[in-house]
């Protein structure tokens, strides 16, 4: 079951949202990594009551959009592996060559994800070939909004009661001893995020991983994704991977148009 929302999300289920969220938060607890899932991990992932899971599951099956094992666990069918492969095809190649020059711009390892309900979901992933050290990200992978760097530069531009609604179903779960665990400091941190134009993941999402990042945001100026620079705490300072922020925002406005 995926990493970030596990936690958050076990035990709870929610007759909250449409029948159309509901199947795609279905899908996508389907395509999360470590499949396929137990019919009780997909339930818990995905936020939904576990008849009506069932119920998506077998018309999604039918569909062609899930696959049931022999083991009763569900993993991805044909037809999202094809939807997944054309807009994989589709992707503008300019999207590789705004994060190219990003990673050799700072030396550092850059990320690109998409917000994706109550996390991030990484979809490019660019390490440095001058890098020591290789990050546990990977694509594919979700993470919690709260604890991220991309995460909480999409919140900060989010409207305050979705931020708010975020904090009242997933809680703000620890990962670390740095994680935001409240709603003050964590509106607090935000507040100074909109202020600078991008954000700071200090050790909050893992042990001496330092991120930046900012928002990129789409045609209604609402964040749907970000882009970041991650680091180790032992090789980089604060102070220097914010020296990195104006190549940052740079980026993220150059790729808006293309996501």
């Amino acid at each position: 079951m995926d990493e970030a929302v596990a936690g958050a999300r076990a035990g709870r289920t929610s007759a909250a949202g449409s029948a159309l969220e509901k199947s795609l938060r279905v899908l996508e607890a389907v395509a999360a990594p470590g499949g396929p899932h137990r019919l009780a991990d997909v339930t818990a992932a995905a936020a939904v009551p576990k008849s009506s899971t069932f119920r998506i599951l077998a018309s999604l099956i039918d569909q062609g959009f899930v696959r049931q094992e022999a083991d009763s666990r569900y993993g991805v069918g044909p037809r999202l592996r094809g939807l997944s492969a054309l807009v994989g095809a589709g992707e503008p190649a300019s999207i590789g060559r705004i994060l190219g020059e990003l990673g050799r711009a700072t030396g550092q390892t850059v990320h690109l994800a998409l917000h994706s309900g109550r996390t991030i979901t990484y979809i490019r992933k660019l390490e440095s070939g001058d890098q020591p050290f290789r990050t546990a990200s990977r694509v594919g992978m979700r993470m919690p909004l709260h604890t991220t760097a991309i995460g909480k530069s999409i919140l900060a531009l989010l409207p305050a009661e979705e931020v708010r609604e975020l904090i009242d179903v997933t809680g703000l779960p620890r990962r670390t001893p740095h994680t935001l665990t409240t709603a003050r400091a964590l509106h607090a941190q935000l507040a100074a995020v909109r202020a600078r134009g991008f954000a700071v993941d200090d050790e909050e999402n893992e042990p001496t991983i330092r991120c930046i990042g900012a928002a990129v945001l789409g045609p209604a100026g609402r964040p749907i994704g970000g882009v970041s620079v991650t680091t180790v705490t032992f090789l980089v300072s604060r102070e220097e991977i914010e020296a990195y922020a104006p190549a940052l925002r740079a980026a993220a406005e150059a790729l808006a148009p293309l996501l």
